[in-house]
């Protein structure tokens, strides 16, 4: 069964363009194409996507207060940014906000379904320079809110790992754990941190300086 796809892109050759490759692949399918997000919410619930392709720079509202909204009722559904630049500090804006990852748009081409099926496998599509402002954050982060949730020191270097946007695959190989302990790690810090999900709990990480 395919993966419904949602996308919000206000450039309307672009937006024509993803939705041909989405058309390419037998793995998605484009349920909707939108140029702003101002109904975003009805448009989540009536639509149901399993994935959101969303730009940065919309008009009305940006994509970051949209990823906002939609987190203020669905904290499950992947959320995949599309942007010009990698390094600037609306990316990481959007990572905080509770997005999965994002994809430069100059990649699209190459890129794209690749990205997709990363973030629907437990991986966050990042750049090496978002994910150390990702980092440098988590390093920032006072002790005392570090005991406020009881994590233990594995469970704080995989929390950062998570963090840095990399799969459970690659931090069981980085831990030399196999991937059912990952997994059993990551679900005591949610329990911990009372999330449900990889997203929230790098978005609770970094806002409520967990780490």
């Amino acid at each position: 069964m395919s993966t419904r796809l949602l996308l919000y892109e206000d450039n309307k050759q672009l937006r024509e363009s993803v939705g041909a490759l989405i058309s390419f692949s037998e793995d998605f399918i484009l349920t909707g194409s939108f140029g702003e997000v101002l109904s975003v919410e009805e448009q989540v619930k009536t639509l149901q996507p399993e994935v959101i392709l969303m730009d940065i720079d919309l008009p009305g509202m940006n994509g970051i207060e949209a990823v906002k909204k939609i987190r203020a009722f669905n904290s499950s559904i992947y959320i995949l940014m599309l942007t010009v630049f990698d390094d600037n500090k609306h990316v990481l804006d959007a990572i905080c906000a509770g997005a999965s990852g994002y994809l430069l748009k100059k990649y699209l081409p190459e890129k794209l379904i690749e990205s997709i099926h990363e973030v629907m496998n437990g991986g966050a599509p990042m750049s090496p320079g978002i994910a150390r402002l990702v980092v440098a954050q988590l390093q920032q982060l006072p002790a005392d809110q570090a005991n406020k949730y009881q994590l233990t020191a594995r469970e704080k270097e995989i929390l950062a790992s998570l963090s840095k946007g990399n799969s459970y695959k690659l931090i069981a190989a980085h831990f030399s754990i196999s991937i059912d302990t990952v997994r059993t790690h990551i679900k005591h810090i949610y329990e911990k941190l009372q999330v449900r999900s990889q997203t929230e709990a790098v978005s609770k990480a970094i806002n409520e300086k967990l780490v």
